[in-house]
C-alpha cells in the first residue's frame, strides 16, 4: 500500500506549508460526491490522527484515512502547469470512470 509525491506536487505542498507557517503535511482522502459518485478530497493537516497512515516522499508528508485507503492506493499525485491552469493531478490506477468534468470518479 503506497501513495507517491512527484517532486512537483512535493515542492508545491512544502512551499505553501512555509507560507502557512504551520502544518505536519498533506491529508488526501475521498468523499462521496458527484455524479460519478466520489471525489477527492485535500486539505492541509496540522496533527497526525492516531489511524492516519503516513506516507513520505521527497520530504512532504501525505495522511491518508484507512476508509479512503482502498480508493487510492497506489495513487501518484502530482502537480502541474498546463498553460494558464495549475493544479493537482490525481494518476490514480484504481479509477475505472470518471465524470465528464473530471470533479469525480468511481472505482
Amino acid at each position: 500500500m503506497a501513495i507517491t509525491v512527484t517532486e512537483s506536487a512535493a515542492k508545491h505542498i512544502a512551499n505553501f506549508l512555509a507560507k502557512r507557517g504551520k502544518g505536519v503535511g498533506l491529508r488526501l482522502g475521498v468523499r462521496t460526491s458527484g455524479c460519478s459518485g466520489m471525489a477527492y478530497k485535500l486539505e492541509f493537516a496540522d496533527v497526525v490522527e492516531d489511524d492516519d497512515l503516513t506516507f513520505v516522499n521527497h520530504g512532504v508528508t501525505v495522511l491518508v484515512d484507512p476508509k479512503s485507503l482502498p480508493y487510492i492506493d497506489g495513487m501518484e499525485l502530482d502537480f502541474t502547469r498546463e498553460g494558464l491552469n495549475e493544479g493537482f493531478k490525481f494518476n490514480n490506477p484504481n479509477v475505472k470512470d470518471a465524470c465528464g468534468c473530471g470533479e469525480s470518479f468511481n472505482v
